[in-house]
């Protein structure tokens, strides 16, 4: 593949503080990887609110560096060991991750823990399509199923046979990710953002009884999703395993919900969409539910825990994001405001929570 195909993603200059040491880095790669051949070029994608991403180009190999953010204190929170491992694992029996090249301990090489896995080279559904790619309603809709069918095809993996079965705990991750999330907002909380125990206590007092334990995305979204060029409805392969873990699919599917801007959304909704979920054609929120539960047999009739825990998690990650900027730990603009979408987040949980004591 080359860069000149349609809509292809491409990265851009590496961001000021942001530089790998690419001498150091080169002959390094070189001598663990043989055969590379040329002088690396470095470029990096766009993000980095969570671990940094860089494409290394070789005369011979399309390559791609993953990394934590600097000044990183919780390294469990980016674990790239972990992370390069799940992908490792997974390739054999879900076939849409990239192939892993090596994991780095050392930090000496570039100053933090990092892994190289090939490139999937296509497009990546962002904000918007790229502007040479048009497609209609149909072909959205298409494009959406396909999707869904991608994280069916994640839940139904057999984990015994990835050997992915001591991944997590497994048993009882429902409570935990409840009791997590609220410890890690608790944590993070600053004078501008709710308390958030009403909600909290919600979620406490709603966990449902009964879990499925899969494997488990926890960052499933367009964006995170590699398409092809030559049929921008067909998915080439699915990014960002950071979160990925051992868990309930249903939870997955309320994580992905809580990123799913529809064209109806109040305006605060839709200047905060990531992924062109706004598009004719594409499925609503409710029909994303009753497309997944029809296909996995399951009743989705009442779906609220699921939507309400996902909004107040991502309100979580926001505010964990905020928090850093709020103490000084990254001078990024663009988190100047997200005490405000923090808010907004919440009010969008008290209201779900409103709606289903109304069922």
């Amino acid at each position: 593949m080359t860069d000149t195909m349609r809509g292809e993603d491409q990265a851009g200059p590496v961001r000021d503080g942001e530089q790998l040491p690419i001498a150091e880095l080169q002959c390094w790669l070189k001598q663990q990887v043989p055969g590379l051949a040329g002088d690396m070029q470095v470029t990096q994608y766009s993000g980095g609110a969570s671990n940094w991403t860089y494409r290394l180009q070789f005369a011979n190999a399309d390559l791609i560096l993953r990394r934590p953010p600097a000044g990183t204190k919780a390294k469990s929170a980016h674990d790239m060991g972990r992370e390069y491992r799940i992908q490792k694992a997974l390739k054999s029996v879900f076939p849409l991750v990239a192939e892993m090249r090596l994991y780095c301990q050392d930090e000496s090489v570039i100053g933090a823990e990092f892994y190289v896995m090939d490139r999937i080279a296509g497009i990546i559904p962002r904000k918007n399509m790229p502007r040479d790619i048009a497609l209609t309603a149909a072909q959205t809709r298409q494009l959406c199923q396909n999707a869904l069918d991608t994280l069916i095809q994640l839940h139904q993996v057999d984990i015994d046979q990835a050997g992915l079965s001591d991944l997590a705990k497994g048993a009882g991750y429902t409570e935990r990710q409840v009791t997590g999330w609220c410890g890690r907002y608790a944590k993070a909380k600053t004078w501008n953002v709710p308390s958030g125990k009403g909600i909290m206590a919600w979620l406490q007092a709603n966990m449902p009884s009964r879990e499925r334990i899969c494997m488990t995305h926890n960052d499933f979204r367009f964006d995170n999703l590699v398409l092809d060029p030559a049929d921008p409805t067909h998915i080439i392969g699915v990014l960002d395993w950071e979160l990925a873990t051992l868990g309930d699919p249903l939870m997955d599917v309320g994580n992905m919900l809580a990123y799913w801007i529809q064209a109806d959304d109040d305006p605060i909704a839709r200047s905060t969409r990531r992924q062109p979920t706004h598009l004719p054609g594409m499925f609503s929120r409710q029909q994303v539910i009753e497309y997944y539960c029809k296909a996995m047999n399951i009743d989705g009739r009442d779906f609220s825990f699921y939507e309400v825990f996902g909004l107040f998690r991502l309100s979580v990650i926001v505010q964990q994001i905020y928090y850093r900027y709020h103490h000084g730990q990254t001078n990024n603009p663009a988190f100047k405001q997200l005490w405000f979408l923090v808010n907004y987040l919440h009010w969008r949980c008290r209201r779900l929570i409103k709606q289903s004591k109304r069922k």
